[in-house]
């Protein structure tokens, strides 16, 4: 099985090309383009490189969020009408989830953050044991000193991944000093963790319906929650 996968729920967008669990190519780019200009580009370029097109493939991945709601909304998108045109599958992941198996071998504590703005972050908790991931928590909208409280009593380290890292890293080390901060390189979301996601997702029976895919923010947008706010006056 071939999946080509999106992501673009922060400013770095990539896509990636799995072949039955081995990487084929994945191209990343955090320049500040908006994901509209480059994430299809992206892909044609991913597939000419790796010599294969669009009919070789057998699922497209997309993170279905949480992050950024503009970027969540191109990813699912471009993913819906990727696989509508080919008739495939078309699988949303968690983003969250999706960094957790980019993590690699070791044995402690995974905190995907993602910056949610107003002392928030996107966030979910997993347990790694050599490469063994155990969900802990379920996706949310966190706040910081929530997060704290949950943290500061964990044993072993606790490794910090996604845009949020620094933010969490900077404002709770003091409190939970077991944080572990990624070298810049292994902190954002990428592609390639998405289409790890999904082929789990496939393998175990998921059915994956580009229409019934939907961006999954967790929480209303400014404006949804201005005009609830104007609503209730």
């Amino acid at each position: 099985m071939r999946i080509l996968a999106f992501e673009t729920s922060a400013k770095a967008a990539s896509t990636a090309l799995l072949e039955d669990g081995r990487l084929l190519g994945e191209i990343y780019q955090n320049t500040g383009l908006t994901h509209s200009q480059t994430l299809m580009v992206m892909a044609q370029d991913l597939l000419k490189q790796c010599g294969k097109t669009v009919e070789d493939i057998s699922a497209v991945a997309v993170a279905e969020g949480p992050g950024s709601f503009t970027g969540v909304r191109i990813g699912v998108a471009a993913a819906k009408g990727f696989a509508w045109g080919g008739e495939i599958p078309c699988c949303g992941v968690s983003t969250l989830e999706a960094m957790a198996e980019m993590a690699g071998v070791f044995q402690g504590y995974l905190c995907p953050c993602m910056d949610a703005r107003r002392s928030q972050v996107y966030n979910a908790l997993f347990y790694v044991n050599h490469g063994e991931i155990q969900r802990l928590t379920p996706d949310r909208a966190i706040a910081l000193c929530d997060l704290k409280k949950e943290l500061e009593n964990l044993q072993e380290p606790i490794f910090l991944v996604g845009d949020g890292s620094n933010l969490c890293y900077n404002t709770l080390l003091e409190s939970v000093p077991g944080l572990v901060l990624p070298p810049e390189h292994r902190m954002h979301q990428r592609a390639t963790g998405v289409a790890l996601a999904a082929a789990k997702k496939l393998a175990a029976g998921a059915e994956c319906s580009g229409a019934a895919l939907v961006p999954n923010y967790l929480r209303l947008s400014q404006a949804e929650r201005e005009r609830l706010e104007r609503e209730q006056k």
